[in-house]
C-alpha cells in the first residue's frame, strides 16, 4: 500500500480523494441534523393522531429548529475550503520536484562542483534527482579529462617548437630564419591562445564587490606605461562581478582596439539598472553584417595569420563568454566618425 502513495500521481490522487470524502461526509451529516422535517402526513391521518396523543408527548416537535447557518451554505463552503486546499497542496507536489531541478541546473551552469541535488521526494522526483546528478558527474569527469588531454597537448607541442627554434640558428639564411622563426612564434601564440580560451570556459569564480572604477584605471595605466595611447573616463559606484572575467572581458576588448587602431578610449556610464562599459577605437572598424561573426571562435576579418594584424581569433570570443558569465551583454557598433565601439552591459542585481 506505501509504495502506491510513493509516485506523485498516488500522492495528488490520494490528496485529492481525502478532500473529497471528508467534504461529503460532513455535508451527509450536517444535512442530516439540520436537513428539512420529514413531510406532513395527510390531514385526516393527522387529526387523528393528533386527538389520540396526549400534548405533552416529546415527539412532538422533536426536531429542534433550525439555526440560520442550518442550511446548505455552511457544507458547500466547507466543500469548497477543502477541494481549495487540496488543490493548493497538489500543485505544490507538482512543482516542486520541477523548482528543484531548475534551481540545480541553475547552480550547474554557474558552478560544474555544486553541491549535487537531495535525491528524495516521490518516486519520479526520485529519479529525475538521480539522473541529473549522474549527468552532473559525467560533465565533471569529461571536463576533468579535457583538462587532462589539454595539459598533456600544451606539453607535447612545446617541446618540439621549443626545439625547433634552437635548430634554426643553424640556417645561414638569415631570412628563411626570420620566416621560420615567425610561425613558430604564431604557433605558440595560437597555441596559448587556445589554452587560454578553454581555461576560460571552465573557469567558475563567486561574484564579489568590485571597483570596476578601479579596474578600468588599472587596465589603462598599464597600457600606458607599455606605451600605448589609452584614456580612461567616467565614474561609477562599485558592482558585484566576478573579477577576473571582467578583468578578461575588459583587457581583450582593449587589445583588439589597440591591434586595430593603436589607440583606444574605455568610458563608464552608471545608471541605476545597469553599468555601461565602452571600448572605443577610430580604426577601420568592422561592416554591421561582420560584428556578429567576430565572436565565433578562430574568426578573423582577413586571411593572414600574422599576429601583428589579425591576432588568432579569439579575443572577442574569450570577451563575449566573459560578459555572459557576468550575466550582462556584449555588442558591437560603429564609432561616430569611423571605428568600432565595443558596449560592455552589465546588470545590477
Amino acid at each position: 500500500m506505501r509504495g502506491r502513495f510513493d509516485t506523485l500521481f498516488g500522492r495528488l490522487f490520494g490528496v485529492l480523494l481525502v478532500a473529497i470524502i471528508l467534504a461529503h461526509l460532513l455535508a451527509f451529516a450536517w444535512f442530516h441534523y439540520y436537513g428539512p422535517p420529514p413531510p406532513p402526513p395527510p390531514p385526516e391521518f393527522s387529526e387523528a393522531f393528533d386527538e389520540q396523543r396526549p400534548a405533552t408527548d416529546p415527539r412532538i416537535n422533536s426536531r429542534p429548529p433550525r439555526p440560520w447557518f442550518g442550511g446548505p451554505l455552511v457544507p458547500l463552503t466547507f466543500q469548497l475550503i477543502s477541494l481549495i486546499i487540496a488543490a493548493w497542496y497538489g500543485a505544490k507536489l507538482l512543482s516542486r520536484p520541477i523548482q528543484r531541478l531548475s534551481d540545480a541546473a541553475e547552480r550547474l551552469s554557474e558552478n560544474l562542483d555544486s553541491e549535487p541535488l537531495d535525491e528524495s521526494g516521490p518516486r519520479e522526483a526520485r529519479q529525475a534527482a538521480h539522473t541529473f546528478n549522474k549527468m552532473q558527474r559525467r560533465i565533471i569527469e569529461q571536463v576533468k579529462q579535457r583538462s587532462r588531454m589539454l595539459g598533456a597537448v600544451s606539453h607535447d607541442l612545446r617541446t618540439p617548437l621549443s626545439r625547433l627554434k634552437l635548430r634554426l640558428e643553424q640556417i645561414d639564411d638569415d631570412k628563411l630564419q626570420g620566416q621560420m622563426r615567425q610561425d613558430l612564434d604564431d604557433m605558440i601564440s595560437m597555441l596559448d591562445a587556445t589554452l587560454t580560451y578553454l581555461h576560460e570556459q571552465r573557469t567558475s569564480e563567486a561574484p564579489q564587490w568590485m571597483d570596476v572604477q578601479a579596474l578600468v584605471e588599472s587596465l589603462s595605466e598599464n597600457a600606458q606605461d607599455q606605451g600605448a595611447d589609452v584614456q580612461a573616463t567616467g565614474h561609477c559606484a562599485p558592482l558585484q562581478v566576478q573579477p577576473m572575467a571582467l578583468r578578461s572581458c575588459v583587457n581583450n576588448l582593449l587589445d583588439n582596439a589597440l591591434r586595430y587602431a593603436g589607440q583606444a578610449l574605455i568610458t563608464l556610464e552608471d545608471h541605476r539598472e545597469q553599468l555601461i562599459i565602452r571600448v572605443i577605437d577610430h580604426g577601420p572598424g568592422i561592416a554591421a553584417e561582420q560584428r556578429e561573426a567576430v565572436f565565433e571562435p578562430f574568426f578573423r576579418l582577413e586571411g593572414s595569420r600574422n599576429r601583428n594584424s589579425g591576432g588568432v581569433g579569439l579575443g572577442m570570443t574569450i570577451a563575449r563568454e566573459a560578459a555572459e558569465r557576468l550575466g550582462g551583454q556584449l555588442s558591437l557598433e560603429e564609432t561616430p566618425g569611423g571605428g568600432l565601439t565595443a558596449i560592455i552591459r552589465l546588470p545590477r542585481i
